[in-house]
């Protein structure tokens, strides 16, 4: 779906008629802080995730090496 200029205007029409031309820049404001901080959360869960899985990986490689008695993981040692 896409939006076309007399869509857009209708839609700022009403925003202004709801808010008032005061409020409308106090509101972009307070999206746009909101938006970074969503953007800062999900980066931080992310690096969080590939965290624990490179954890994970490491616990599980020392582990196959303690069961193969210190073989690495590709083969036999030589």
């Amino acid at each position: 779906m896409h939006l076309g200029l007399p869509e857009i205007v209708l839609i700022v029409f009403v925003a202004l008629l709801l808010f008032g031309a005061k409020r409308i820049p106090e509101l972009a404001r307070a999206l746009g802080r909101a938006s970074s901080e969503y953007k800062k959360a999900k980066e931080s869960i992310s690096r969080e995730g590939r965290e624990i899985v490179a954890e994970a990986e490491k616990a599980a490689a020392a582990e196959d090496a303690k069961a193969n008695g210190g073989a690495p993981k590709d083969g036999p040692a030589a």
